[in-house]
């Protein structure tokens, strides 16, 4: 298959499970997959009717649109991608997309992708970071719904990017909606507005994320106390009931803005630098790699690692109950939907 043919196949977005968790396994083991029944092969049911009946047997709980959507998806894993279509997901942790090309067929192992037994092969070709494109197309790969084909349009942008081309202006045309309960466009929207909400962040200055952790520990009821550049032994801000950090708790935060994944080692040097008593706090909008978890989850004191989507939760939650000069370093607008 030559480079033009390839370009001019479908491209679908196969999201790597909720909250992108399986990611890691995608990319390392080249594949793409979705869920099912444990036991029992997708490529083994015979329509997408099979689909939503057997959907209905296994979770009763679902809708009838919910049910619809679902064997809409899985059909299309199971027949509507074909081999040499090209296919991405998404990675939050490094904002960037994967692109490849489906290499075969769907297979079944429930061992290869942690509760995704269904999956096709992929050759991962490159990836395209998505502050790189334009909000039209931002906005088409912000869908909720965990497989679907991308516009044309969309698709040429990615093949821009990927070829080292500046973007022009765009009008991208959305993509596909699901015909589902105002429940599933409710969550659509959120999720899409946390993933802007995240653009605005990724795009504040270092100090100013500094500034946006500090105002958010205040609106949590902390008092704060930013530590000047430079050797700070691992301590950007210290919050603390009093502000000085002699009354307990004393929280330790070290923020990091930047595209690199905390490590292991960053971990071990934020620990190096605390008391007993300390409590610790590490914002990456880079995400922490998995050794970096291990090492905080068997660290001597509390510490929580807070990465770019923790952040906009906790900025969501907390923003009626920020100041005004942390508000103006990320202006939200409040939207209202019928109960």
């Amino acid at each position: 298959m030559t480079e033009s043919d390839e370009a001019s196949r479908p491209t679908w977005m196969v999201r790597a499970g909720p909250d992108a968790r399986n990611i890691a396994e995608f990319r390392d083991h080249g594949v793409v997959a979705v869920g099912w029944q444990r036991d029992r092969p997708l490529r083994e049911l015979s329509s997408r009717t099979e689909i939503e009946r057997e959907l209905e047997r296994i979770n009763p709980e679902l809708t009838k649109g919910q049910r619809l959507n679902a064997a809409s998806q899985l059909d299309r894993f199971r027949i509507g991608i074909e081999v040499g279509d090209r296919v991405i997901t998404y990675d939050p942790d490094r904002r960037e997309y994967l692109v490849g090309t489906v290499l075969g067929e769907p297979e079944f192992d429930p061992s290869l992708v942690k509760e995704l037994p269904n999956f096709r092969r992929v050759r991962w070709t490159g990836t395209v970071s998505r502050d790189k494109l334009s909000v039209a197309s931002r906005n088409s790969l912000g869908a909720i719904q965990t497989l679907f084909r991308l516009p044309d349009e969309c698709a040429a942008e990615l093949d821009s990017v990927l070829a080292g081309h500046e973007l022009q202006p765009s009008t991208v045309e959305p993509a596909e909606e699901p015909d589902d309960p105002e429940a599933e466009i409710l969550a659509d929207l959120d999720a899409r507005a946390r993933e802007f909400i995240k653009d605005r962040l990724n795009a504040l200055a270092w100090d100013d994320m500094e500034r946006l952790v500090a105002g958010l520990l205040r609106a949590m009821g902390y008092k704060t106390r930013l530590t000047p550049g430079g050797a700070d032994r691992g301590a950007d801000i210290v919050a603390s009931p009093d502000g000085f950090g002699f009354e307990q708790p004393r929280i330790v935060v070290e923020v990091k803005h930047r595209n690199q994944q905390i490590g292991s080692q960053q971990i071990r040097s934020f620990l190096g630098g605390r008391h007993k008593d300390d409590k610790g706090l590490y914002v990456s909008s880079g995400g922490f790699s998995r050794d970096a978890r291990y090492e905080a989850d068997r660290a001597g004191i509390p510490l929580t690692l807070m990465d770019l989507d923790d952040l906009v939760a906790a900025v969501v939650e907390y923003y009626e109950q920020m100041d005004g000069d942390t508000k103006a370093l990320i202006r939200l607008r409040r939207l209202y939907w019928p109960a």
